[in-house]
């Protein structure tokens, strides 16, 4: 992961619409959700989904498949998981005192 990426990956996230999007996606497991079950969920207009759908596409956040005539949208979970390892990997590099929990 570098900066360019995780950049990207974050301004994606950072529609309230998209979040939810995701959120959802997050929730519904490595199965996935149809994209009509995604719309019904969030009450959204289906060309006004694919728009976001596709911001997130473009990032790696989230996959599709078509099983038959059902488009499957999916969380990419390694790259949730990469962003997320991003943002902490240096968490506290600098700190002059040891974390809360070794202090005690």
């Amino acid at each position: 992961m570098n900066i360019e990426q995780a950049a990207r990956q974050l301004e994606a996230l950072g529609n309230p619409t998209r979040l939810a999007i995701y959120r959802t996606l997050v929730r519904a497991g490595d199965n996935g959700l149809p994209v009509g079950s995604v719309q019904e969920r969030l009450g959204l207009v289906a060309s006004t989904l694919s728009h976001h759908l596709h911001r997130m596409i473009l990032t790696g956040l989230v996959s599709q498949e078509r099983q038959g005539t059902t488009l499957i949208c999916r969380a990419n979970y390694s790259a949730m998981h990469a962003l997320v390892g991003y943002l902490v990997e240096e968490c506290c590099a600098d700190a002059a005192c040891a974390p809360a929990s070794e202090a005690a």
